[in-house]
């Protein structure tokens, strides 16, 4: 163990060394500059490394019981160093000017693990119709009152959904302030049922046998952009999200395999998802991947192939075909897909993994929840492919019947 006398003993080398004193501790001689205390723990096996300050303004004592309070921490489950981080990053806000609406809102913002798509959508909502009312309030004088009479006026201009997902982030950045300190209590609580609720409103979608066959037709018939063509053709066989589809990139398709793996980043649930890909939707990549395989993305930007398809391009393409927005868009093809698949007998659960919807539990393993089903939604998806196949040619409607081992 470390002693008053051997740390006064203690001299830079050549290149920076360690000595240990005991139960993780131990000071650290760098080249240049004051000696440092560390702690050397694992949480979670991780190896991890705590600072507790230089020596000699940090006494070999002090050294000692800081080390004693983190291995408190570490046998109550909390990790010192993420919990230094946090009382770091409370004492800064805590020092800065009082706290406001916005520099908390964006704070909260900043700590979000979300797709680009719903920052955005956060961004917009916080920018447009919450800072001009609340942004320069400070977070303690801000009531119940004020945030109804600015959600008032959102709800007045009849954005019922806006203001609804408005009192949602308002609720969210006070949950968020009370943690940090930066708040007594979410104003939000008190207005439940305060606004009108919005209409349900479905993503259109065509589900009649005979009217899907009929927008096949209509696709294949598509006379602009080869790369709009293929979008719109792939759209029905892997009813994946919009975003999804349009942001596709090359590395993540198994041709061969005939497998599609959409990284966790790139999902709105944030867990990987796998397609299995029919041998109809193969065949449409293998003619696209001579017209955008050499880049990143399979469906790019007409503009800059560095960038993926615009967000509007497949309901623009759909438009152009004669179909309305009350009638199809390019989410309807999920509608599309999930209404006839359940109707028609598949597991119920094999549709809802293919959907990659949220489970009400959190998923444990996203690989293995990306698998889950997958021999009988393999089946499902080239049997769903030959199905609007026959669609598409204008084949008799009939009470179509998964193949043994496809349904529930």
């Amino acid at each position: 163990m470390l002693t008053d006398t051997k740390l006064r003993t203690l001299k830079p080398k050549a290149s920076l060394y360690r000595v240990t004193d005991a139960a993780g501790l131990s000071i650290e001689i760098p080249v240049n500059g004051a000696p440092r205390w560390r702690f050397r723990y694992r949480f979670e096996g991780a190896a991890k490394m705590l600072s507790l300050g230089t020596y000699p303004t940090v006494t070999l004592a002090q050294a000692r019981l800081r080390r004693d309070a983190a291995r408190a921490q570490l046998a109550n489950g909390v990790d010192p160093s993420a919990s230094r981080q946090a009382e770091k990053r409370t004492r800064s806000l805590a020092l800065a000017p009082v706290p406001t609406f916005r520099s908390v809102s964006e704070l909260w913002m900043s700590r979000q693990d979300v797709s680009e798509a719903t920052a955005n959508k956060s961004r917009w909502i916080f920018g447009k119709f919450l800072f001009p009312d609340l942004g320069e309030q400070p977070m303690r004088d801000i009531t119940s009152r004020m945030v109804l009479d600015t959600l008032r006026k959102i709800e007045g201009d009849d954005l019922l959904e806006t203001a609804r997902r408005a009192k949602i982030r308002v609720g969210q950045v006070f949950r968020f302030a009370v943690i940090e300190g930066l708040a007594d209590s979410d104003p939000t609580q008190p207005l439940k049922r305060a606004l009108k609720a919005p209409k349900v409103k479905h993503h259109a979608g065509i589900v009649d046998p005979v009217k899907i066959g009929g927008l096949l037709r209509a696709i294949d018939g598509f006379s602009g952009q080869f790369v709009t063509l293929c979008a719109l053709q792939l759209a029905p066989l892997v009813f994946v999200r919009p975003g999804e589809l349009r942001a596709a990139e090359w590395t993540e398709f198994d041709l061969d395999g005939h497998v599609w793996r959409i990284p966790a980043e790139r999902m709105k649930m944030k867990a990987a998802h796998v397609v299995p890909l029919s041998k109809q939707a193969v065949a449409i990549l293998r003619k696209l991947e001579e017209f955008t395989g050499h880049g990143r993305y399979v469906f790019p930007s007409l503009r800059s192939a560095t960038r993926p398809m615009s967000e509007n391009t497949v309901n623009a393409a759909l438009r152009r075909l004669g179909y309305t927005g009350d009638e199809m868009t390019g989410h309807g093809f999920r509608s599309l897909a999930a209404t006839r698949l359940n109707e028609m007998g598949y597991n119920a659960d094999a549709i809802e993994r293919q959907l990659a919807h949220a489970e009400s539990n959190k998923v444990r393993d996203a690989y293995t929840h990306a698998a889950q089903y997958i021999t009988e939604r393999k089946r499902m998806m080239q049997e769903w492919a030959d199905y609007l196949e026959n669609l598409k040619a204008g084949g008799k409607v009939v009470a179509f019947k998964p193949s043994k081992g496809s349904a529930a």
